[in-house]
């Protein structure tokens, strides 16, 4: 049998490709970067083509550095930046119009309104979620009812629906329409306690049912690439949206466990097994994973500017040359100065869900500067996961995230993990593999054809490289998260 898996990593500012051994190990990496639009205020889109050519050439990479060829490949799995919302042709396979990022926010009136009329407890029942601009109802109604002739099209059966996931697999496979039960969970049409798509909020949404791509396991055969693409076939055989996927390769299966992820955005999720737990403080209820037909679910929240701010600081402000600066830079700030950055730039994500606040700067002095601003960009990310901490806890369980695992581009930061670490006051474990969406990706596609083990052996290969441990005391702590709460009230008050 084949011994290596492809991983596909299909984020929102980039595209990666990575092969894992048997043992779950990397091989070879590809990335490639491609750019996003911003055609209005609150706005941001994708080109359907960069999307797909950065995918197959990242793939392409990683197989040609690693040395292999597609018969070398047991499986691919795919894991994808959720909520992103594309349509396109079932003939053709060409999107009606750019992508609409997760991060979008035009059809914030559309919500208003659907929550006005007092839709939002049968949306929050059925699917976990909120009426929000941030997942993919609404923006599949936005381009329906805004590129002409797509909703009499949609209403024919010539037009299909998809997350990046499956838009991937389409183009992968000429023709497979298809998702895994956690992308779909993410669209606010999925009845995640029946796994299926539900009538009435599709009628709701006024998304037709032809639209909607399949639903399958996340560890499932999803079809076999066009030869064309790799020299010969190969099966794709598990699929999940990043976070979840993050949550796998944390192996992350035992209620309780908890992780962060820390990339574009910040997206933490603590298993909650075989429950669906409501939130009394406006967490969401998911799936964070099927398997076999079962489903195991989890509360998550999500910040929609974590790592971005760190960019913002490059190429916004132009205060530094790259980010793996900006901790040092941030060790180096006044401790006498406390500027707290609220970094709504997008609007807020959990637990505030508030689309129309902006972000904001509190306690600027004359004598702040470029150490104080990196120091309050990479606190503000700490802050609110934090905010997210709580609400978990209060929603579900007190000993929930004693221990938070965490991954993505940001833990590399040795100040910003402890400073984390101090204001979370917990610890804060590091993986040794820190890809872990592409190795929860990976995982799936192992699964299903047979390389990896049950999730409690593959748990066991789980490596720590380091457990940062609280150093900051109780009082200093309290002072801090005080005047973020300060900061976050003032900038609420203002909208």
């Amino acid at each position: 049998m084949p011994g290596f898996i492809l991983a596909i990593d299909q984020g929102t500012t980039s595209t990666r490709a990575l092969v894992f051994d048997g043992q779950a190990q990397i091989v070879a990496l590809a990335q490639e970067e491609f750019p996003q639009h911003f055609p209005a205020s609150g706005w941001v889109e994708h080109e359907p083509e960069d999307l797909w050519a950065t995918t197959l050439s990242t793939a392409r990479a990683a197989l040609n550095r690693a040395g292999l060829a597609a018969r070398d490949i047991a499986g691919i799995g795919i894991t994808n930046q959720r909520e992103t919302t594309l349509v396109w042709d079932r003939a053709s396979g060409e999107a009606v119009g750019r992508a609409i990022v997760w991060q979008d926010r035009r059809t914030a009136p559309a919500c208003a309104a659907l929550r006005g009329a007092g839709h939002e407890a049968l949306v929050s029942a059925r699917t976990g979620l909120i009426i929000d601009p941030y997942f993919a109802a609404t923006k599949i109604a936005w381009i329906l009812d805004n590129v002409p002739g797509a909703r009499a099209r949609a209403e024919r059966g010539e037009l299909a629906f998809g997350t990046v996931d499956s838009y991937l697999l389409w183009r992968l496979t000429g023709g497979v329409h298809a998702t895994d039960a956690t992308n779909a969970a993410r669209t606010l049409l999925y009845d995640i306690h029946r796994g299926a798509w539900d009538r009435d909020l599709l009628a709701l949404f006024r998304v037709p049912e032809s639209l909607l791509p399949e639903v399958r396991d996340c560890a499932a055969e999803y079809g076999a690439t066009l030869p064309e693409w790799f020299g010969a076939p190969v099966p794709i055989r598990g699929v999940a949206g990043d976070q979840q996927a993050a949550m796998v390769g944390q192996a992350c299966f035992r209620p309780g466990m908890i992780k962060s992820t820390y990339g574009t955005g910040c997206f933490a999720l603590v298993n909650t097994g075989a429950e669906a737990i409501p939130s009394r403080n406006r967490l969401l209820t998911t799936i964070a994973y099927q398997l076999g037909g079962t489903r195991t679910y989890a509360l998550e929240g999500s910040i929609f500017v974590a790592g971005a701010v760190v960019q913002w600081l490059r190429d916004g402000l132009g205060l530094i040359g790259q980010a793996a600066e900006t901790g040092p830079l941030a060790a180096g700030a006044d401790p006498e100065q406390e500027l707290y950055l609220v970094p709504a730039f997008v609007g807020l994500g959990a637990p505030h869900w508030n689309p129309d606040v902006r972000g904001a700067l509190f306690g600027l002095t004359r004598n702040s500067g470029p150490a104080e601003f990196a120091r309050a960009a990479l606190e503000s990310v700490c802050y609110q996961t934090v905010d997210l901490l709580e609400a978990m806890r209060a929603d579900w369980c007190a000993e929930a995230g004693t221990v938070l695992r965490v991954d993505g581009g940001m833990v590399a930061s040795d100040w910003t993990m402890q400073r984390l670490c101090d204001l979370l006051d917990a610890p804060v474990d590091r993986p040794a593999i820190l890809e872990t969406t592409a190795l929860g990706a990976a995982y799936l596609a192992g699964l299903t054809a047979g390389l990896y083990p049950e999730p409690e052996r593959f748990a066991d290969l789980w490596r720590l490289e380091r457990r940062f441990r609280v150093g900051m005391s109780a009082a200093t702590r309290e002072a801090k998260r005080a005047g973020w709460r300060r900061a976050v009230r003032g900038l609420l008050a203002s909208v």
